[in-house]
Parts: structure tokens; sequence; C-alpha cells
């Protein structure tokens, strides 16, 4: 879950279906509802973006836009690696950091990508 407080919105990731819903804090009703990649774990609200990101077990990072507080629309599907879905997005760097696990004979990893305009 994420929280936008100042248009009192939840954003709420769900695995099956694999969505991303959004709620009225005040009035507790769905005002979004989007696909997004499959497995979602881990998820920010970048306010100075307007941004909802998404860290997806199935392998990528979905990225959402907010038009107003009751518009949305999918802007990205990043490709990653299957079961990397834990992350943290830091603010005040503009960077989202994604845990990659060791699967498959390939190494475990920390990615960094930055949110840009």
């Amino acid at each position: 879950m994420a929280l936008d407080e100042t248009n009192h919105r939840l954003f709420v990731g769900f695995r099956k279906p694999a969505k991303l819903i959004v709620l009225d804090t005040e009035s507790g009703k769905t005002v979004a509802s989007l696909d997004s990649a499959g497995d979602p774990d881990d998820m920010f609200y970048d306010a100075a973006r307007k941004r909802v990101y998404m860290s997806c077990g199935e392998g990528f990072i979905s990225v959402f836009e907010q038009g107003d507080a009751d518009h949305y629309k999918t802007i990205a599907k990043i490709p990653t690696r299957p079961g990397a879905r834990s992350s943290l997005f830091m603010s005040e760097l503009s960077r989202l950091y994604l845990a990659v696990p060791h699967r498959a004979g390939q190494g475990a990893e920390i990615r960094v990508y930055e949110a840009r305009p």
C-alpha cells in the first residue's frame, strides 16, 4: 500500500487478479482500478511526479501516473527479473532500489532506477 495524503487516496496492490486499486480515504469508495504486472509487492507514491511505482515478482515494475485524484493511467512496465519484488523508493534521491534475488545461476543484486520528469 501507498498513500497520497494531499488527495486522500490510498493505493492498494492486489495479486489475484494483479491490480492497482485506488481508494478515497474519506468515503472508502474505489475511484480507479488498473491492471498491473503479476505478483505485486512493494508500492510507493512519488508526490513530486504524481506517480505510483509497484515492484512485481513477475519480473516488472509497473508505473502509473496520476492525472488528478480520480484519474490514473499505466505509463510503463519496466522489465526486471522474475522474483524481484522487494524495493524501496527514496523520494529525496528520486531513486527506486530493487532487490533481485539469486536464481537460476544469476547472482543477487540491487538495481537502482532513477525517476525522471
